[in-house]
């Protein structure tokens, strides 16, 4: 035989498919044919034997049709003319009384994929969905699809859509399926299958029936469904309920998403219940041996941690890391052990975290010390220790990354600097990358009247200014410089000159040369103003030992669940990797919400460099205001109007801390003290509420959920068992009615001491004071009194845990 791939290999083909004798030997034939399909595997170019193909496919023989058919669909396109005499042949094999050549041919006709074949190709597809064979109407179901999509903007057939309605109700399950994933190709624009009572009901009594993939695509249709009545709501899920325990992952998935579109607004319980009955599947989806499979288990183990934070807090250690596994797979079960640990297993977690901060792979280690540091926003003095102890390492990519993690957790923890500021002594030596050495500089700037040697470490890095490459470093280096002369002039005097010197005269970036001319013409207006822009106000001490994450509502993640949106998703990942000096996040410019500015998300609030330094906070984006419960009957003076709740839109806890500590302070004083500001309409109100002895020890778990069933959201709150124990909240309160008013936003403390000052608000039944703070804007009196009265429904509602 000539050399596989040249001219002379398609000749010898070429007279080997047209020899007699070959043709009059069915099995000599077939090798012929066959070698043909091998030589075009190989990328060789056959289409030149298209003619003696198409003879070789008047044949008997099914696995010679097969063969066939599969050079026809791949030469095709090139020989749209010649490929007409196909068609005949196809048409011909439509009437086979072989149901296999039946649907063999119809497959391949629409596999060809040319639209001057379509008025061909109709006729037999319509006759197939009539076929006795089931695995004929298969192929004819989905072969409408097929045209549909060569055809897109063609006029649909509404016969055709009326017959694949009805086909619904088919005998076979696959063809059930198929006329749903059809009818779902050539609806698309109009929204894909319109799902009635009938037609929901019957697939779910066939649901049994089906396979897997036939399963979630039966399930995935559903959940356009909306039960007419509660009755018939608890009907589905009581036939669902047993396809949330189906050893099949996807099958699972699919329920526990059908249930949460039925339940996730109305039945907000029956959603935690479903999302605790699938725990144990997801658990086994995290150890399967596909990665992929285990990465995408991950992710929506993830979704529901954000409703159930401790959902499978006793499992933790499922989410080991195994040596073996991927990086992307470990630094994802790194993630999910941050929101499993407690008070008992804190110490395990930790230790196993600590392992990974030495593997050989520098990413895992690095998110390894991220976790550490995340944790320690909590633990603060049991991470102190082991990253402390990882700076003893002296390993660069470690030094780096534990310096970044610290300086993390100084700006969120305050109580953390001074263990902190003991451990930075000598790490400047290890740092080589521009990432650490800004860590490095902000902590010294901001601390640098508790690190000894800060001046001299600043001293060290101005005299290697001119070989530094980052510009980052050389601004983080002029703010620190800038700070540790306001507290230490005497030994930073002369270093700050120099550096000044330089960056003015002789810096290159302009960046760089602008801060420092910021810098300089700051100087000139005198230490005092110098000193009330660089060491304004910091974050409040006592935010320091608000822990955990409120709960959120299923509803806010259930539509992307078992879809790729969790995959997508980098926030839990971006809070993994190193992040840049607090002061200087590149953060893009979006609305602000402030108390004392308009509630309008279009509002861009200014704020001078005197104020920020640079910094500018972003604000949520603006979303109607979704229903909430309302706070009573109709307020005097309300025009009729009833007084809602609502979470939207969300605020993150950078921008309540920045509207709490902006806003209007509550005088010290007798219950019910108010401060205003009448220019801005901004009131602070500060009340006594009754604390039973269920919440003296600490807000319980009850409380959080009575908030949020009040649609009142939880920000932060102290550890349990902690006197004094502090919650914050924030809520949006809306007017309804025929003459609604505008919008407020209400932030609150509910703050207990435990001391003697409670004890002179100690009421009727024993009952101990909790001071309530709350601000508004804009002020509404009778929006702020229903505030208050579903605040207080809550804290009733959640008296009943015990210390």
């Amino acid at each position: 035989m000539p050399y596989l791939g040249g001219e002379e290999t398609v000749k010898e083909l070429r007279r080997a498919l047209s020899n007699p004798h070959v043709q009059g030997d069915p099995l000599r034939h077939r090798s012929t044919v066959l070698r043909v399909i091998r030589v075009m595997s190989q990328g060789v170019d056959v289409a030149g034997l298209f003619s003696e193909m198409v003879k070789a496919c008047a044949t008997t023989d099914v696995v010679q049709k097969k063969l066939v058919y599969v050079f026809l669909c791949s030469y095709a396109s090139l020989n749209p003319e010649l490929s007409l005499l196909v068609i005949n042949t196809l048409r011909k094999d439509c009437q086979d009384p072989n149901p296999m050549v039946r649907s063999l041919a119809l497959r391949n006709m629409t596999n060809l994929r040319l639209p001057s074949l379509v008025e061909y190709v109709q006729q037999p597809l319509t006759a197939g969905l009539r076929d006795r064979a089931a695995c004929v109407r298969r192929v004819a179901v989905l072969g409408w699809a097929k045209l549909h999509s060569l055809q897109p903007h063609a006029d649909i057939d509404a016969a055709v859509v009326n017959e694949l309605y009805s086909m619904l109700r088919d005998n076979d399950p696959v063809v059930m399926v198929n006329c749903l994933r059809a009818l779902e190709e050539i609806l698309k624009e109009e929204g894909g299958v319109a799902v009635n009572k009938a037609i929901a009901h019957h697939l779910l009594n066939r649901l049994k029936e089906c396979d897997v993939w036939g399963q979630c695509e039966v399930l995935g249709v559903l959940q356009r469904y909306r039960p007419h009545s509660e009755e018939e709501l608890f009907d589905i899920l009581s036939l669902l309920d047993p396809y949330l325990l189906s050893p099949s992952v996807p099958v699972m998935a699919a329920t526990l998403g059908l249930f949460l579109s039925l339940c996730c607004r109305g039945l907000p319980a029956v959603s935690l219940a479903a999302l605790r009955r699938a725990q144990a599947p997801l658990l086994a989806a995290c150890g399967s041996a596909s990665p992929e499979m285990k990465f995408t288990a991950l992710c929506h183990v993830q979704l529901l941690l954000r409703s159930l934070p401790g959902l499978m807090g006793e499992h933790y250690k499922r989410f080991f890391c195994g040596y073996a596994e991927p990086a992307y797979i470990k630094q994802r079960k790194m993630q999910v052990l941050v929101e499993l640990v407690n008070d008992d297993n804190v110490g395990f977690v930790l230790d196993e975290l600590k392992g990974y901060c030495t593997d050989v792979s520098p990413d895992t280690a690095q998110a390894a010390i991220s976790a550490i540091g995340r944790i320690g926003r909590s633990y603060s003095d049991q991470c102190l220790e082991i990253l402390t102890g990882l700076l003893g390492l002296k390993q660069e990519h470690i030094t780096s990354v534990v310096v970044q993690t610290m300086r993390d957790l100084v700006w969120v923890c305050p109580q953390c600097s001074e263990s902190v500021c003991e451990a930075l002594e000598g790490c400047e030596d290890t740092l080589q990358d521009s990432q650490g050495r800004q860590a490095l500089l902000w902590l010294l700037g901001v601390h640098g009247d508790r690190v000894s040697s800060a001046p001299y470490v600043l001293e060290a890095f101005v005299e290697q200014v001119r070989s530094e490459m980052a510009a980052g470093v050389k601004t983080e280096l002029l703010t620190a410089t800038m700070r540790v002369f306001l507290c230490r002039p005497a030994e930073t005097q002369d270093t700050l000159g120099r550096l000044l010197h330089y960056c003015i005269e002789e810096e290159a970036d302009m960046n760089v040369r602008d801060q420092a001319l910021l810098y300089y013409r700051l100087l000139h207006c005198g230490i005092e103003e110098t000193r009330s822009v660089l060491q304004g106000r910091r974050s409040d001490p006592s935010l320091g030992v608000l822990i955990g994450r409120p709960a959120e509502p299923v509803s806010q993640w259930a539509r992307s669940f078992n879809t790729l949106e969790p995959l997508r998703q980098c926030n839990a990942g971006a809070e993994s990797a190193p992040q840049a000096a607090p002061y200087h996040l590149a953060l893009d410019p979006e609305p602000s919400l402030d108390l004392c500015d308009p509630l309008n998300p279009s509002q861009d609030r200014q704020e001078t460099a005197a104020e920020s330094v640079n910094l500018l906070l972003p604000g949520p984006s603006a979303g109607p205001l979704a229903p909430g419960p309302t706070a009573g009957p109709p307020a005097p003076g309300s025009g009729g109007g009833q007084l809602g709740l609502s979470l939207s839109p969300a605020l993150s806890p950078q921008q309540f801390e920045h509207l709490w500590l902006g806003g209007p302070q509550c005088p010290h004083g007798e219950p019910g003290a108010r401060e205003e500001e009448e220019e801005e309409e901004c009131v602070c109100v500060q009340e006594r509420m009754g604390v039973s002895p269920a919440l003296q020890c600490s807000p319980p778990p009850q409380l959080q959920a009575a908030l949020q069933r009040s649609h009142i959201q939880t920000m932060a709150f102290t550890p349990p068992h902690t006197l004094p124990w502090r919650v914050y909240l924030y809520t949006h309160t809306r007017w309804g009615g025929p003459a609604p008013r505008g919008p407020t936003l209400v932030l609150g403390e509910l703050l207990y001491t435990g001391g003697a000052e409670d004890q002179e608000g100690e009421g009727e039944g024993g009952e101990r004071g909790l001071r309530v703070t709350a601000k508004q804007r804009p002020r509404d009196d009778e929006a702020m009194k229903g505030f208050l009265q579903v605040l207080s429904g809550a804290l009733h509602t959640s008296s009943t845990g015990s210390c």
